[in-house]
């Protein structure tokens, strides 16, 4: 079966959102001293790839814990939507809809992981949010956010806050960012992309695309 994994690793200081809390991985045990290992991790709910939950930005917001596990497989989209830094996703953009229920972003940020370019990735207007709203999808992406990330390279006529994430969030819509490795899958495929257990406002996924026709 032709599977992807479509996941960063997570790793002692790897890249996150602007203030997020750092990623560390340290030995608690050791074959040495206790004759076993366990790794302490310490990482925040929206660490690596991830899902948005409609609490993360919404006051009175799902949290994971009332979506269904089916909720996290999905029949996918990609829509090719590579182009400059920090250059807006529109409507006119995306492709024609069909009965896809998650629109994946390829924007091809993934390149710039680990990066400072990487904070100034393309990202999706509120009128490309609320067409994916009116079409019944869910949204992936391939870069650090959805909406602009503040950066020193960001201008003065961009967005500012969350607005797509609002608008996808607030109609119960899930948000899933930092995918990677999209360049491999095919128009259409599956992805597994289940939460760690927490009934929470976000959680790091393993995302993996089921190619199988």
């Amino acid at each position: 079966m032709p599977t992807y994994d479509l996941s960063h690793p997570l790793e002692t200081g790897m890249q996150t959102y602007p203030d997020d809390p750092d990623v560390a991985l340290s030995p608690h045990a050791g074959f040495d001293a206790d004759g076993y290992r366990v790794t302490a991790l310490s990482i925040g709910s929206h660490t690596g790839t991830h899902v948005d939950a409609p609490s993360h930005t919404e006051r009175d917001g799902k949290t994971l814990g009332e979506f269904s596990l089916d909720t996290f497989r999905f029949d996918a989209q990609v829509a090719d939507v590579r182009r400059d830094a920090r250059a807006p996703i529109d409507v006119a953009d995306l492709p024609e809809a069909t009965d896809a229920d998650l629109l994946v972003l390829h924007t091809g940020w993934d390149d710039h992981w680990g990066t400072d370019r990487y904070l100034d990735h393309p990202y999706l207007t509120e009128a490309a949010a609320a067409w994916c709203v009116e079409h019944d999808y869910h949204v992936a992406t391939d870069a650090l956010n959805v909406d602009p990330t503040p950066s020193p390279n960001a201008s003065e006529d961009e967005p500012t806050g969350f607005g797509a994430h609002h608008t996808l969030l607030g109609a119960d819509r899930l948000i899933y960012e930092n995918l990677t490795g999209l360049a491999r899958v095919p128009p259409r495929f599956e992805l597994h992309a289940y939460p760690l257990a927490l009934d929470a406002d976000g959680a790091p996924v393993r995302a993996v695309a089921d190619t199988t026709d």
